[in-house]
């Protein structure tokens, strides 16, 4: 499975960015999907994560209620809808898929995206 993330940019506090992760090489709708960071500096973090159906979604406390991700299966992709932007948000986003169910540690996941920048101006 091949994941390219898209849709980062520099974008003022308050504002909002829509990250896509699209899938080519297999069947993406039996992955688990999810969306961790890496600021400079820092160790990458979980941010939010989807089960196969897009039934079940959970976030990092950092990010609930301002953050939402989606998949749209037939697409093979799945989106992270980001609003209410902070300058702490800025880093680098990456996208990972795994052949299991996935959760928030970055080691249950098999595929990883080349990241996408993401900037919040203050």
């Amino acid at each position: 499975v091949q994941l390219q993330a898209s849709g980062g940019g520099l974008v003022q506090t308050g504002g909002s960015l829509r990250l896509s992760c699209a899938a080519s090489g297999h069947t993406f709708s039996s992955y688990g999907v999810a969306w961790f960071r890496q600021a400079p500096g820092k160790e990458r973090e979980f941010v939010a994560g989807i089960g196969w159906s897009g039934g079940i979604t959970y976030y990092a406390d950092s990010v609930k209620g301002r953050y939402i991700i989606s998949r749209d299966n037939p697409k093979n992709t799945v989106y992270l809808q980001m609003n209410s932007l902070e300058p702490e948000d800025t880093a680098v986003y990456y996208c990972a898929g795994a052949r299991g169910r996935g959760g928030s540690r970055s080691s249950m996941y098999d595929y990883w995206g080349r990241g996408t920048e993401v900037t919040v101006s203050s």
